[in-house]
């Protein structure tokens, strides 16, 4: 076995005591959870926080005239700064709640794709997407007479950025990538892609869902037109995300849903929309959710985010060496520049028996095809077993992975 690397000087253990879930036996094994790629782990603050709100401040936001109102509007919206503050957004406006990357997806793809594509233009959208990415363009394609085009990825799961220049001319409408592939961990160099999409001027989606939970992002940086991520991911509530736009799209694009708050006037003549964020969030909002969103939030900020992520690429690295040290087990996805995903195959087993058996072992990962099936249709597999990291996961932790990868060979041979 490889000599692993000294691991970062990070204070795991005082981490872990901030998840209570960790603490718990499954199956009268210590959890090990390396599930995170689809939903991380809620601090205690974050608990706490959306438990005040529930049963000290729960009442409907915007118009109310009560202290009640008053008060969960006030915790809402700064839950929106936040946001702004943390992917560095111009303004809180800009900031659209919605329930997750996949309706934030949604919003784009046909918000946008109604007012700005037409028949015979194209969208852009990578090997590597998660089918979020993907079956939105498809419907806004057919519904406009336009055609999704593939961003080739290679043997190692990186896009090949020498094709995807090729594919962008004056028919390109749209861009659509993921920022990190949830399927093989690959990080994407979308700051180089968007600048190369903005000389078309085709504007670019960045789906941050698997990004934003492992490093520190700034929209303004990557020159983002969308960029949209999910707060159970990062540590929060599910039902809560952000579809971040520019100002100068969103002002031009009509609302997604209708109905209730999004509204400026209504008359059975006709109805004006307000401006955003407005615009786009009709009827209630999950408020518990967006206010533990701004905690999850408060939690990152409290730690050193930059620490946590070299601490989780050098246990990527571990466990990267662990498991390529068994024999029969393959990697599925070996690109240069990776977070905190590790996918594989073992020779002759399905990985929902590697899934099965590892769960015995108090082990939680991820098998099926992960909302990627054309990654797996790429490397020609049905599916892959999949470990995926966060900062409160230890060398320790890799080490019982790879002990139980190896019984699950055992019990197959």
């Amino acid at each position: 076995m490889k000599a692993a690397k000294t691991m970062s000087n990070w204070d795991v253990e005082k981490i872990r005591k901030d998840f209570p879930v960790l603490s718990q036996t499954v199956n009268d094994k210590p959890l090990v959870y390396l599930d995170n790629g689809a939903s991380s782990q809620v601090s205690q603050l974050v608990i706490d926080r959306t438990s005040k709100y529930l049963a000290e401040e729960h009442s409907n936001i915007h118009r109310g005239v009560h202290y009640l109102s008053q008060h969960a509007t006030t915790a809402y919206e700064a839950a929106r700064e936040k946001v702004k503050r943390f992917i560095n957004a111009r303004e809180a406006k800009e900031c659209i709640f919605v329930r997750g990357t996949t309706e934030g997806i949604n919003l784009v793809a046909y918000s946008y794709g109604r007012k700005f594509i037409s028949e015979g233009d194209e969208i852009l959208v990578s090997q590597m997407e998660h089918h979020s990415n993907i079956i939105p363009w498809q419907m806004v394609a057919e519904e406009r007479r336009a055609k999704v085009v593939k961003i080739p990825m290679n043997e190692r799961g990186e896009l090949i950025i020498d094709e995807y220049e090729n594919l962008l001319s004056e028919r390109t409408k749209m861009v659509a990538v993921t920022h990190v592939s949830n399927s093989l961990g690959t990080i994407n160099p979308v700051k180089e892609m968007i600048t190369t999409a903005h000389k078309f001027g085709v504007p670019v989606l960045v789906d941050a869902a698997q990004s934003v939970p492992h490093f520190p992002v700034d929209v303004q940086d990557l020159d983002a037109d969308f960029f949209v991520f999910s707060g159970h991911k990062m540590f929060g509530p599910t039902g809560s995300g952000v579809m971040y736009g520019k100002r100068e799209w969103l002002d031009q694009m009509p609302p997604y849903q209708t109905g209730g708050g999004m509204i400026r006037t209504v008359s059975f003549e006709g109805t004006t929309f307000a401006p955003i964020p407005d615009k786009f969030e009709a009827g209630t909002p999950a408020i518990a959710a967006g206010i533990g969103l701004g905690a999850a939030i408060d939690y990152i900020n409290a730690i050193d985010f930059d620490a946590a992520a070299t601490y989780e690429h050098e246990l990527l690295e571990y466990a990267t060496e662990r498991l390529d040290d068994i024999p029969g087990v393959n990697i599925i996805g070996t690109a240069a520049n990776k977070a905190s995903v590790l996918s594989f195959t073992i020779d002759g087993i399905h990985p929902h028996d590697i899934g099965t058996i590892l769960d015995q072992q108090g082990i939680a990962i991820r098998a099926g095809h992960h909302c990627a099936q054309p990654v797996m249709q790429f490397f020609d597999v049905p599916a892959t077993a999949r470990a995926s990291f966060a900062f409160y996961n230890t060398k320790e932790e890799v080490d019982k992975l790879a002990d139980a990868v190896q019984k699950v060979i055992e019990v197959f041979a």
